[in-house]
């Protein structure tokens, strides 16, 4: 069985994060672009992501990395992604939500599948209008459209609290950390060792 790993690309689109060296705010966990994540929301986020693992019987450890680096790194794809949805004027209904919602993806279960993709319950509908929305904007610029499209996603400058470290550029499945200790140059931040889910977990791209 696969241990469940993050996909560093955003929602859909499979675009790379970049950091900037910008001033962190304070009581932030990451800024991306004219959005603040606070680590308030984040510990939330977090907490319900953990939580729906528990439902699910499903063993945290198995993500390969802790539970708030998973987390915030689908909170700053969704970020950037709704960013670059509100520059096309990109419009989602409600029942375009639901149904990204309901869909299992590669798994039998709409559920599993929404926490293999790091979602939490706390942010599930936001989650599906960025996903269905995404998918819309990349029908909308079509084939010749998604270099720019990529190049306007990776202009959407990101910055983490110093407190996670520095952001690890290049993760393997070695080390597939978002942040390195910066006091250990080139080593994972502290992490339980990856195990096997109770429940047949693979790697999976975001879905759009």
């Amino acid at each position: 069985m696969k241990s469940i790993r993050v996909a560093v690309a955003a929602a859909a689109v499979g675009l790379a994060l970049t950091a900037c060296s910008s001033p962190m705010q304070a009581g932030a966990a990451a800024v991306v672009g004219k959005e603040r994540i606070s680590t308030s929301k984040l510990n939330t986020d977090a907490q319900a992501y953990r939580g729906a693992l528990k439902s699910a019987k499903l063993d945290e450890t198995a993500l390969g990395v802790p539970v708030d680096q998973y987390v915030l790194r689908r909170l700053v794809d969704m970020s950037a992604s709704k960013q670059l949805m509100q520059r096309y004027n990109v419009q989602v209904s409600e029942s375009e939500i639901d149904a990204k919602l309901q869909d299992p993806g590669e798994y039998q279960s709409a559920q599993i599948n929404l926490l293999a993709l790091g979602v939490a319950p706390t942010y599930a509908r936001e989650f599906g209008r960025v996903s269905a929305g995404l998918a819309k904007l990349q029908q909308q610029v079509g084939q010749t459209g998604q270099q720019k499209l990529a190049e306007e996603f990776t202009s959407i400058k990101t910055v983490y609290s110093p407190r996670f470290g520095v952001l690890n550029t290049q993760p393997s499945q070695e080390n597939p950390s978002l942040f390195l200790d910066a006091g250990r140059f080139g080593k994972a931040t502290p992490q339980q060792a990856p195990q096997q889910p109770q429940q047949e977990q693979q790697q999976q791209q975001p879905q759009g």
